[in-house]
């Protein structure tokens, strides 16, 4: 631990430079991509080198410009960045996949072809046979492909991943994870909003709406921190909002191995509700609770003792939690930092494998191409069981 409770640095690598970093998506006007670039520039691990920002000629070279990306490497599009990258000396290590959903399979699969690591945004494809394709090139090719589920890298989410491991909260029980929220509580894809109009499109999004973009959050954050895998499921998916072709809201049951049950709530019509994901898991010796609005707060209640409540960086804290956190306790972390762990832990297993080096200890922690398999069997299935009148179906 450093001065405070604050991690240290990270310790220099022998590759002796920043990842070479390349993006695909992420131009003006697209929030992810800033996200991501933030995220990258943290803990100083990256270099933003290349990219393919946008599929509109004008946005994609007035976004290369901002970014200060060489005029040559601002590609027209990622089959082109793809090849030309991987047969430059220079060339980048890593590309992140920031765009709708509907581009991530062909721009991951040309990405690994082309002998890249990638990391990628979730939902990871629109298909089971597509996440099935890709988690085989990324087993043949032995590269690394990190899905940005970023609450996963919140310090207290991996304490807690670290207590339940542990056994804190012997057996478990019940499975209780939701995440509410209210911009789509009208139809504002009419108005022409950018980030609406793709999300409730099928043809961009996917066959999930709200299941896809909130919804596969929460399901990889329950088994995340249970360790647990869903077994099957019974979804009752709503379209509440005239018109609109995906779910906005849907309440899903779920069977987890040793007799575990659980529940899943998402939704985007809910108003009062802006970010509101919460996860509570509950054993036979006590249970816990995390609001991602309230990140660096845990509650634990062991059975027939008072609650508690630990802090990030404070009293109880585990070296799970400690390893994930940047500052001391009482100086907020959030989201730019969690996103920003799923970066650093990225540039530890991307660095490894240049140097031929076997994964770091981090790279368990990381969300994979497996996790977005899990995922998008998961939407399916909710898919399959809300229009056979939430009948239940396995993953």
């Amino acid at each position: 631990m450093g001065k405070n409770g604050a991690s240290p640095p990270p310790t220099p690598t022998p590759l002796g430079r920043r990842l070479r970093l390349g993006m695909v998506g992420g131009g003006q006007g697209a929030f992810i991509g800033g996200v991501h670039r933030i995220a990258a520039r943290l803990d100083d691990r990256y270099e933003l080198v290349a990219g393919a920002l946008s599929s509109d000629p004008d946005r994609n070279r007035a976004s290369g410009a901002e970014l200060f990306l060489a005029p040559d490497r601002r590609y027209a599009d990622f089959t082109a960045m793809a090849a030309a990258e991987a047969a430059r000396d220079d060339g980048i290590d890593v590309v992140a996949i920031v765009t709708p959903n509907h581009l991530h399979h062909p721009a991951a699969k040309a990405f690994l072809e082309a002998g890249i690591h990638v990391i990628c945004d979730k939902p990871l494809v629109h298909t089971i046979e597509q996440a099935e394709e890709l988690a085989a090139l990324v087993r043949d090719r032995g590269l690394a492909f990190v899905l940005t589920h970023n609450y996963s890298g919140y310090p207290m989410i991996r304490q807690a991943r670290a207590m339940v491991a542990a056994g804190a909260l012997g057996p478990l029980r019940v499975v209780q994870v939701e995440y509410a929220q209210d911009w789509l509580a009208t139809p504002v894809e009419a108005t022409g909003q950018k980030q609406a109009a793709w999300r409730t499109d099928p043809a961009l999004s996917g066959a999930g709406g709200c299941i896809g973009d909130i919804g596969t959050h929460a399901f990889q954050l329950a088994e995340y921190v249970s360790g647990l895998a869903c077994r099957s499921l019974a979804a009752d998916l709503s379209s509440f909002v005239p018109g609109r072709s995906l779910d906005d809201n849907a309440h899903i049951l779920m069977r987890y191995g040793s007799g575990v049950r659980g529940m899943l709530w998402a939704s985007q019509v809910c108003p009062g509700n802006t970010n509101n994901l919460k996860l509570r898991i509950y054993g036979e010796a006590g249970g816990l609770e995390w609001q991602q609005e309230r990140p660096e707060e845990l509650r634990v209640s062991p059975l027939g003792e008072p609650a508690r409540t630990i802090l990030r960086n404070g009293p109880g804290a585990l070296p799970a939690a400690t390893r994930a956190s940047r500052i001391p306790a009482g100086h907020p972390e959030g989201y730019l930092e969690g996103f920003a762990q799923i970066y650093r832990d990225a540039a530890d297993l991307i660095t490894a494998h240049l140097e031929g080096r076997p994964p770091p200890d981090a790279a368990a922690d990381l969300p994979t191409v497996e996790d977005g398999l899990r995922g998008v069997r998961f939407i399916h299935a909710a898919v399959e069981s809300s229009r056979r009148d939430a009948a239940w179906v396995e993953l």
